[in-house]
Parts: structure tokens; C-alpha cells; sequence
């Protein structure tokens, strides 16, 4: 199964000849290729997956996403409490 998480462009620039985004996800950082989205600018956000933005979300379907990954990990945290408690 692959994952998309979506992010924010805090950054734009070039390394190795190819552009590059600095990609705020909730807090945690990390740079992603930006040559699938050429267009996207800073503030705006996009869907990354293996180091690659994919597509750009508008803020709405980017916050959407976010809330549902947070309420997803806050279901599997609290299923894995249970299984490690003996199922209480």
C-alpha cells in the first residue's frame, strides 16, 4: 500500500539542476523533487510520496486529508493500547 502525505511549501529552490521544495508536514520537515509540479508556489500544498510532490492540493482538501491521518492515528494508537493491555 503507498501513502501520500500532503505538506506545505515553506521553501522553493534548486539543488543537483532540480527544483526542490522544503515541505512543512504538521511540524516535521523534509525535502521533497518538485519536477511533477513545476508550478506550485510557497504556501501552497502538495501530495508527496517516495520524495516526490505529486500533485497540488488546495488548502481545504490538504486540512481535510490532514484531519483524517490525525483522527486514523489516534484510532490505530488507541487500538494498539487495547491489544497491548489484553483487549480491556
Amino acid at each position: 500500500m503507498c501513502l501520500a502525505i500532503p505538506g506545505k511549501i515553506v521553501e522553493i529552490f534548486v539543488e543537483n539542476g532540480l527544483p526542490m521544495g522544503l515541505i512543512d508536514f504538521s511540524g516535521a520537515r523534509n525535502n521533497a523533487c518538485l519536477s511533477y509540479t513545476p508550478e506550485v508556489e510557497v504556501g501552497q500544498y502538495v501530495i508527496v510520496h517516495a520524495g516526490f510532490a505529486l500533485q497540488i492540493l488546495n488548502e481545504e482538501e490538504a486540512l481535510a486529508s490532514l484531519q483524517e491521518l490525525t483522527r486514523l492515528s489516534a484510532f490505530m494508537e488507541a487500538d494498539a493500547a487495547k491489544t497491548k493491555d489484553g483487549g480491556a
